[in-house]
């Protein structure tokens, strides 16, 4: 049996327009059934849940954020989001991340709007230049600033935190300003979430978070736990807050393949260490990461990615073959090799689809997701000089051989190859009953 609105708004005692609102706010739950001629209509069990919403939000007297969190909403191992329905604010939105993340969404998923946040006017007026303001709005702002933070969220229902100080030297340097934007920005970010009531913030975190040898890494680690108990400080407003971590990105700015093209020139390039090993990740994959985040996150988790490693040394061989390598030593504050899960974090970590999720181990979280995810061996840690994944010197000459004429990304073999790798380790995890990848295991990416 199925039923117009009208009856089903006599049956429950309840105005149209409040059913129609519910359908928007509690997307996903209410399901509903359209004729050929695009009526919607509701069956028993689309009834039965609008009554549980009733009862939630008209009798017992809980908020749409605290009856959504109740009902589950969001936190199934195949989350979804209708995106064309989601508002969405980027923090540092001009940085590389920002604009790469701009150009997957208006192409794949087409939220309703997109609010760039940044304090660089230059950036942003290239930024319109280049996507225009159709589907974009632009903010001058800085996360220091929680009053101006707090209206640029207004509205929204997804927040992406990008902006920080990244670069090493400079906060090791200035490492006042550095915990201005790193921790104070986040806790900023926190604040204005919960009190316009978005739905879920993911925020970027760093490598150098882990078991951090620098100040960056010190503040993105405290903002990672900031992130973390924001979850218990959100309370009836629903507010939910996870992070993401990765490794170092290539196509971004910073990225030593430039510095070591531009060396080339003089016949000799410098190395800070020969043993030294990296992560590697491209911006695809790092957005890809965030979806994944949002689709699944229950709030409190931090997401890391399966990503390959790689020799510093190979890297060089592999862009400059014909070049003298100098050492020069590790610069202050600077890591032999990066960790993005320590043995304490693998107590509470788990494969689960193609990514690793380190769970909060607090009284006030309960885990409702990630049902097939396997729990990672007893003592694991994920650096990366113990990772099962790597890039060959020949793999990585194919990722960093100059763009062709006419290719405007100068990176764009490294998508293609590090998609292509990305699908050896899926392969691999598929065929393993643990769901990690067998140790010691080198990949050859052929193209």
């Amino acid at each position: 049996m199925e039923y117009k609105i009208q009856e089903v708004s006599e049956r429950l005692h309840l105005p149209a327009s409040t059913i129609r609102y519910w359908e928007g706010e509690f997307d996903g739950f209410i399901t509903t059934k359209k004729t050929p001629g695009k009526q919607r209509r509701y069956t028993e069990h689309a009834i039965e849940q609008l009554r549980q919403i009733r009862d939630l939000v008209h009798v017992k007297k809980k908020s749409i954020a605290e009856a959504r969190k109740l009902l589950g909403i969001g936190n199934e191992d195949t989350g979804k989001i209708n995106w064309r329905k989601q508002s969405i604010l980027l923090t540092g939105g001009t940085g590389s991340f920002g604009k790469h993340f701009c150009t997957v969404m208006l192409e794949k998923y087409r939220p309703s709007v997109i609010r760039v946040y940044s304090r660089d006017e230059l950036k942003q007026h290239e930024m319109r230049q280049e996507f225009g303001e159709d589907k974009i709005r632009y903010f001058i702002g800085d996360v220091r600033d929680g009053d101006r933070l707090k209206r640029a969220m207004e509205g929204v229902d997804i927040v992406i935190h990008a902006a920080a100080l990244k670069q090493v030297p400079a906060c090791e340097y200035n490492p006042l300003e550095a915990v201005k934007t790193n921790i104070l920005g986040a806790k900023n970010v926190i604040d204005a979430a919960i009190n316009t009531g978005v739905k879920k913030v993911v925020a970027l975190s760093t490598d150098k978070a882990a078991n951090p040898a620098n100040l960056y890494g010190a503040t993105k680690l405290c903002a990672e736990k900031i992130f973390v108990h924001g979850n218990s400080y959100s309370g009836p407003r629903g507010t939910r807050f996870s992070c993401v971590r990765y490794g170092n990105v290539i196509g971004s700015r910073g990225s030593v393949i430039p510095v070591f093209r531009e060396q080339m020139k003089s016949g000799k390039i410098t190395i800070t260490d020969e043993k030294m090993t990296r992560f590697w990740i491209t911006l695809d994959q790092a957005v890809d990461l965030v979806v994944s985040a949002l689709c699944h996150m229950q709030g409190g988790e931090i997401f890391v990615p399966n990503i390959p490693s790689m020799k510093i040394t190979d890297l060089a061989r592999a862009i400059a073959p014909e070049c003298e390598v100098q050492t020069i030593g590790i610069r202050p504050g600077e890591k032999l090799h990066e960790t993005l899960i320590t043995a304490e974090e693998g107590r509470n970590t788990i494969a689960y689809n193609g990514m690793y999720v380190i769970m909060p181990d607090h009284s006030w979280w309960k885990r409702h997701n990630y049902e097939s995810g396997r729990k990672v061996p007893e003592g694991f840690v994920y650096s990366s000089n113990r990772n099962d994944h790597w890039l060959d010197i020949e793999a990585l000459r194919k990722i960093t051989r100059p763009a062709s004429p006419g290719t405007d990304d100068a990176v764009a073999n490294f998508v293609s190859t590090i998609h292509r790798l990305s699908e050896n380790v899926i392969l691999d995890m598929i065929g393993s009953e643990e769901n990690i990848p067998s140790p010691g295991k080198v990949l050859e990416v052929r193209i």
